[in-house]
Protein backbone atom coordinates (compact mmCIF):
# COMPACT_ATOMS: atom_id res chain seq x y z
CA UNK A 1 0.00 0.00 0.00
CA UNK A 2 2.72 2.37 1.05
CA UNK A 3 4.36 1.94 -2.59
CA UNK A 4 1.44 2.79 -4.39
CA UNK A 5 0.82 5.94 -2.43
CA UNK A 6 2.10 9.63 -3.89
CA UNK A 7 5.43 10.08 -3.65
CA UNK A 8 5.07 13.96 -2.26
CA UNK A 9 2.93 12.54 0.48
CA UNK A 10 4.54 11.83 3.76
CA UNK A 11 2.58 10.80 6.79
CA UNK A 12 3.46 9.78 10.19
CA UNK A 13 2.74 10.70 14.09
CA UNK A 14 2.95 12.86 16.58
CA UNK A 15 5.92 11.44 18.52
CA UNK A 16 6.22 7.68 18.95
CA UNK A 17 7.08 6.20 22.36
CA UNK A 18 3.48 4.27 22.87
CA UNK A 19 4.63 1.21 24.08
CA UNK A 20 0.43 0.44 23.02
CA UNK A 21 1.82 0.31 19.24
CA UNK A 22 3.14 -3.46 19.63
CA UNK A 23 2.67 -5.61 17.25
CA UNK A 24 1.97 -1.99 14.90
CA UNK A 25 5.12 -0.50 15.34
CA UNK A 26 7.27 -2.26 17.91
CA UNK A 27 7.73 -5.88 17.99
CA UNK A 28 7.38 -6.66 21.04
CA UNK A 29 6.56 -4.85 24.88
CA UNK A 30 8.95 -1.81 25.85
CA UNK A 31 8.68 0.88 28.07
CA UNK A 32 8.29 4.43 26.74
CA UNK A 33 11.83 5.64 28.48
CA UNK A 34 13.13 2.69 25.58
CA UNK A 35 11.05 4.01 23.10
CA UNK A 36 11.74 7.38 23.36
CA UNK A 37 15.02 7.27 23.62
CA UNK A 38 15.60 4.68 20.96
CA UNK A 39 11.94 3.84 19.16
CA UNK A 40 12.77 6.45 16.03
CA UNK A 41 15.57 3.89 14.57
CA UNK A 42 12.13 0.95 14.18
CA UNK A 43 9.51 3.49 13.46
CA UNK A 44 11.47 4.95 10.86
CA UNK A 45 11.39 1.42 8.88
CA UNK A 46 7.28 1.46 9.02
CA UNK A 47 6.66 1.79 5.16
CA UNK A 48 3.82 4.28 6.06
CA UNK A 49 5.77 6.26 8.62
CA UNK A 50 7.74 8.35 6.39
CA UNK A 51 7.84 11.93 8.81
CA UNK A 52 7.13 12.16 12.62
CA UNK A 53 6.18 15.57 14.31
CA UNK A 54 8.98 16.21 17.15
CA UNK A 55 6.70 17.77 19.43
CA UNK A 56 8.51 18.20 22.61
CA UNK A 57 10.52 21.29 20.87
CA UNK A 58 7.51 22.99 21.47
CA UNK A 59 8.27 22.68 25.50
CA UNK A 60 11.76 23.44 24.92
CA UNK A 61 13.98 24.47 22.91
CA UNK A 62 16.14 21.62 21.44
CA UNK A 63 20.21 22.24 20.66
CA UNK A 64 22.04 20.59 17.74
CA UNK A 65 23.04 17.82 18.77
CA UNK A 66 19.58 16.31 19.82
CA UNK A 67 18.50 17.33 16.22
CA UNK A 68 21.18 15.28 14.85
CA UNK A 69 20.49 12.56 17.55
CA UNK A 70 17.21 12.17 15.54
CA UNK A 71 18.69 12.38 12.79
CA UNK A 72 20.96 9.90 12.70
CA UNK A 73 18.52 7.19 13.46
CA UNK A 74 16.22 7.70 10.64
CA UNK A 75 17.08 6.99 6.82
CA UNK A 76 18.13 9.15 4.52
CA UNK A 77 14.52 9.54 2.72
CA UNK A 78 12.83 10.35 5.65
CA UNK A 79 11.71 13.75 6.81
CA UNK A 80 11.13 15.82 9.98
CA UNK A 81 8.02 18.26 10.82
CA UNK A 82 9.50 19.85 13.98
CA UNK A 83 7.33 22.73 16.55
CA UNK A 84 8.51 26.03 17.05
CA UNK A 85 9.28 26.32 20.97
CA UNK A 86 5.99 28.40 22.52
CA UNK A 87 8.76 31.00 23.64
CA UNK A 88 7.82 32.27 20.69
CA UNK A 89 4.77 31.38 19.49
CA UNK A 90 2.60 31.55 22.80
CA UNK A 91 1.39 35.40 23.86
CA UNK A 92 1.67 34.19 27.59
CA UNK A 93 4.30 33.01 29.53
CA UNK A 94 2.35 29.69 31.25
CA UNK A 95 2.51 28.24 34.58
CA UNK A 96 3.17 24.18 34.91
CA UNK A 97 -0.61 23.96 34.91
CA UNK A 98 -0.63 25.91 31.86
CA UNK A 99 -2.51 29.14 33.03
CA UNK A 100 -1.57 32.33 32.17
CA UNK A 101 0.79 34.15 34.50
CA UNK A 102 1.77 37.37 32.57
CA UNK A 103 2.95 38.21 28.84
CA UNK A 104 5.56 36.82 26.76
CA UNK A 105 7.65 39.88 26.15
CA UNK A 106 9.38 37.17 23.12
CA UNK A 107 5.95 36.47 21.62
CA UNK A 108 6.98 36.30 17.90
CA UNK A 109 10.42 37.44 17.96
CA UNK A 110 11.98 36.54 14.60
CA UNK A 111 15.87 36.68 16.00
CA UNK A 112 14.96 34.32 18.73
CA UNK A 113 13.05 32.14 16.50
CA UNK A 114 15.81 31.90 14.18
CA UNK A 115 18.59 31.13 17.01
CA UNK A 116 16.78 28.62 19.06
CA UNK A 117 14.81 27.01 16.69
CA UNK A 118 15.75 27.34 12.81
CA UNK A 119 19.17 27.22 13.17
CA UNK A 120 19.58 24.51 15.63
CA UNK A 121 16.74 22.04 13.34
CA UNK A 122 18.97 23.45 9.88
CA UNK A 123 22.22 22.39 11.26
CA UNK A 124 20.83 19.34 13.32
CA UNK A 125 18.39 17.32 10.64
CA UNK A 126 20.43 18.75 7.36
CA UNK A 127 18.74 17.86 4.74
CA UNK A 128 15.88 15.58 6.83
CA UNK A 129 14.32 18.32 7.71
CA UNK A 130 10.74 19.01 6.26
CA UNK A 131 8.59 21.53 7.68
CA UNK A 132 9.03 24.17 10.62
CA UNK A 133 5.75 24.81 11.99
CA UNK A 134 4.96 27.65 14.00
CA UNK A 135 1.75 26.70 16.00
CA UNK A 136 0.13 30.00 17.81
CA UNK A 137 -1.39 29.53 20.91
CA UNK A 138 -4.68 30.61 21.68
CA UNK A 139 -4.10 34.57 21.98
CA UNK A 140 -5.34 36.86 24.80
CA UNK A 141 -7.97 39.16 23.70
CA UNK A 142 -5.51 42.13 23.14
CA UNK A 143 -4.15 40.60 20.53
CA UNK A 144 -7.04 38.92 18.97
CA UNK A 145 -8.38 42.99 18.92
CA UNK A 146 -5.46 43.98 17.30
CA UNK A 147 -4.98 41.75 14.29
CA UNK A 148 -3.34 44.17 12.30
CA UNK A 149 -0.49 44.51 14.53
CA UNK A 150 -0.24 40.71 15.05
CA UNK A 151 -0.22 40.15 11.49
CA UNK A 152 3.00 42.88 11.09
CA UNK A 153 4.71 41.12 13.51
CA UNK A 154 4.02 37.45 12.23
CA UNK A 155 4.89 38.57 8.67
CA UNK A 156 8.50 40.08 10.05
CA UNK A 157 9.26 36.78 11.81
CA UNK A 158 8.32 34.79 8.92
CA UNK A 159 10.51 36.97 6.58
CA UNK A 160 13.09 36.97 8.66
CA UNK A 161 13.34 32.65 9.01
CA UNK A 162 12.05 32.69 4.85
CA UNK A 163 15.68 34.77 4.75
CA UNK A 164 17.50 32.41 6.80
CA UNK A 165 16.06 29.60 4.35
CA UNK A 166 17.48 30.98 1.61
CA UNK A 167 19.60 28.33 1.11
CA UNK A 168 17.18 25.52 1.78
CA UNK A 169 14.23 26.05 -0.14
CA UNK A 170 12.77 22.93 0.21
CA UNK A 171 11.98 23.65 3.85
CA UNK A 172 8.02 24.18 4.38
CA UNK A 173 7.25 26.73 6.70
CA UNK A 174 3.35 26.61 8.41
CA UNK A 175 1.85 28.31 10.80
CA UNK A 176 -1.17 26.55 13.00
CA UNK A 177 -3.81 28.34 14.70
CA UNK A 178 -6.10 27.55 17.77
CA UNK A 179 -7.88 30.71 16.83
CA UNK A 180 -10.58 30.63 14.45
CA UNK A 181 -11.10 34.71 13.98
CA UNK A 182 -7.64 34.74 12.38
CA UNK A 183 -9.15 32.35 9.39
CA UNK A 184 -9.00 35.62 7.63
CA UNK A 185 -7.93 37.21 3.85
CA UNK A 186 -5.31 39.40 5.90
CA UNK A 187 -3.94 36.19 7.46
CA UNK A 188 -3.44 34.63 3.67
CA UNK A 189 -1.87 37.27 2.69
CA UNK A 190 0.75 37.69 5.46
CA UNK A 191 1.34 33.66 4.47
CA UNK A 192 1.48 34.16 0.77
CA UNK A 193 4.08 37.50 0.81
CA UNK A 194 5.87 35.58 3.58
CA UNK A 195 6.30 32.35 0.98
CA UNK A 196 4.63 30.33 3.73
CA UNK A 197 1.54 28.18 4.61
CA UNK A 198 -1.35 27.52 6.56
CA UNK A 199 -1.36 24.47 8.60
CA UNK A 200 -4.73 22.41 8.95
CA UNK A 201 -4.54 22.50 12.66
CA UNK A 202 -7.67 19.62 13.16
CA UNK A 203 -8.37 20.06 17.03
CA UNK A 204 -11.31 20.71 18.86
CA UNK A 205 -10.42 24.63 19.00
CA UNK A 206 -10.91 25.11 15.55
CA UNK A 207 -13.88 24.56 13.28
CA UNK A 208 -13.77 21.45 10.66
CA UNK A 209 -11.46 20.78 8.47
CA UNK A 210 -14.31 22.00 5.74
CA UNK A 211 -14.22 25.40 7.28
CA UNK A 212 -10.24 25.28 7.21
CA UNK A 213 -10.01 24.62 3.74
CA UNK A 214 -10.85 27.82 2.00
CA UNK A 215 -7.73 29.97 3.71
CA UNK A 216 -5.64 26.69 2.27
CA UNK A 217 -7.70 27.01 -1.26
CA UNK A 218 -6.37 31.08 -1.40
CA UNK A 219 -2.42 29.82 -0.75
CA UNK A 220 -2.96 27.72 -3.67
CA UNK A 221 -0.49 26.35 -5.49
CA UNK A 222 1.66 25.02 -2.72
CA UNK A 223 1.88 22.60 -0.01
CA UNK A 224 -0.07 20.99 2.19
CA UNK A 225 0.89 20.73 6.14
CA UNK A 226 -1.83 19.33 8.28
CA UNK A 227 -1.86 17.83 12.05
CA UNK A 228 -5.10 16.22 12.63
CA UNK A 229 -4.32 16.94 16.86
CA UNK A 230 -7.63 16.05 18.30
CA UNK A 231 -10.68 14.09 17.87
CA UNK A 232 -13.66 17.38 17.77
CA UNK A 233 -15.89 14.84 20.06
CA UNK A 234 -13.95 15.87 22.72
CA UNK A 235 -14.25 19.43 22.66
CA UNK A 236 -11.73 22.47 22.67
CA UNK A 237 -10.41 21.33 26.40
CA UNK A 238 -10.79 17.51 25.74
CA UNK A 239 -7.26 16.73 25.71
CA UNK A 240 -6.82 14.42 28.92
CA UNK A 241 -10.07 12.71 28.68
CA UNK A 242 -9.46 11.96 24.93
CA UNK A 243 -6.27 10.69 26.46
CA UNK A 244 -8.15 8.52 29.12
CA UNK A 245 -10.36 7.43 26.28
CA UNK A 246 -8.26 6.49 23.86
CA UNK A 247 -5.26 4.78 26.16
CA UNK A 248 -3.43 2.41 25.65
CA UNK A 249 -3.32 3.94 22.31
CA UNK A 250 -3.90 0.19 19.92
CA UNK A 251 -6.95 0.78 18.54
CA UNK A 252 -9.27 3.43 16.73
CA UNK A 253 -11.92 4.04 19.38
CA UNK A 254 -13.24 7.16 18.24
CA UNK A 255 -13.60 7.09 14.07
CA UNK A 256 -13.85 10.23 12.19
CA UNK A 257 -14.74 8.86 8.54
CA UNK A 258 -15.64 12.46 7.87
CA UNK A 259 -12.22 14.20 8.62
CA UNK A 260 -10.67 11.17 7.01
CA UNK A 261 -12.26 11.13 4.03
CA UNK A 262 -12.25 15.30 3.07
CA UNK A 263 -8.00 14.67 4.15
CA UNK A 264 -7.94 12.11 1.51
CA UNK A 265 -9.64 13.94 -0.90
CA UNK A 266 -7.23 17.35 -0.40
CA UNK A 267 -4.02 14.61 -0.48
CA UNK A 268 -4.90 13.23 -3.52
CA UNK A 269 -5.61 16.72 -5.13
CA UNK A 270 -2.42 18.35 -3.68
CA UNK A 271 0.16 15.40 -4.53
CA UNK A 272 -1.53 15.20 -8.02
CA UNK A 273 -1.28 18.74 -8.87
CA UNK A 274 2.61 18.41 -8.04
CA UNK A 275 2.42 19.15 -4.63
CA UNK A 276 4.14 17.78 -1.64
CA UNK A 277 1.80 16.83 1.22
CA UNK A 278 2.76 16.43 4.81
CA UNK A 279 0.19 15.16 7.31
CA UNK A 280 0.92 14.08 10.95
CA UNK A 281 -1.88 11.92 13.07
CA UNK A 282 -2.12 12.08 16.83
CA UNK A 283 -3.36 8.86 18.73
CA UNK A 284 -5.94 11.53 20.14
CA UNK A 285 -7.60 12.18 16.12
CA UNK A 286 -8.80 8.35 16.68
CA UNK A 287 -7.28 6.45 19.10
CA UNK A 288 -3.86 5.04 17.52
CA UNK A 289 -2.31 6.92 15.25
CA UNK A 290 -0.71 4.11 13.06
CA UNK A 291 -4.15 2.57 12.46
CA UNK A 292 -5.80 5.94 11.38
CA UNK A 293 -2.76 6.55 9.45
CA UNK A 294 -3.38 3.49 7.57
CA UNK A 295 -6.90 3.54 7.20
CA UNK A 296 -6.03 7.57 5.67
CA UNK A 297 -3.71 5.96 3.21
CA UNK A 298 -6.85 3.50 2.21
CA UNK A 299 -8.72 6.21 1.48
CA UNK A 300 -6.10 8.16 -0.46
CA UNK A 301 -5.97 4.90 -2.91
CA UNK A 302 -9.84 4.29 -3.23
CA UNK A 303 -11.28 7.32 -3.43
CA UNK A 304 -8.90 10.10 -3.95
CA UNK A 305 -7.72 9.04 -7.36
CA UNK A 306 -8.39 11.63 -10.31
CA UNK A 307 -9.08 13.97 -7.79
CA UNK A 308 -7.25 18.06 -8.04
CA UNK A 309 -7.94 20.99 -6.70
Amino acid sequence: MAAALPPLLRMGGSTWSYPGWEGLVWDGPYDPSVLAKNGLTAYAQHPLLRTVCIDRSFWRPLTVSQYAGYAGQSPADFSFVVKCPSVVTDALVRAEDGRGRETNPAFLDAELAVASFVEPALEGLGGKLGVLVFQLSPLTWDWLTRPTDLFARLQALLERVRLQLAQHPQVIVAVEVRDPELLVPAFAQVLRAAGATFCLGLHGKMPPIEEQLPLLRSLWPGPLVCRWNLNRRFGPYGYEDAQKAHAPFNQIVSPDPHTRALLARTIAGVTGAGQRAYVTVSNDAEGCAPRSIALLAEAVLEGGAGVRG
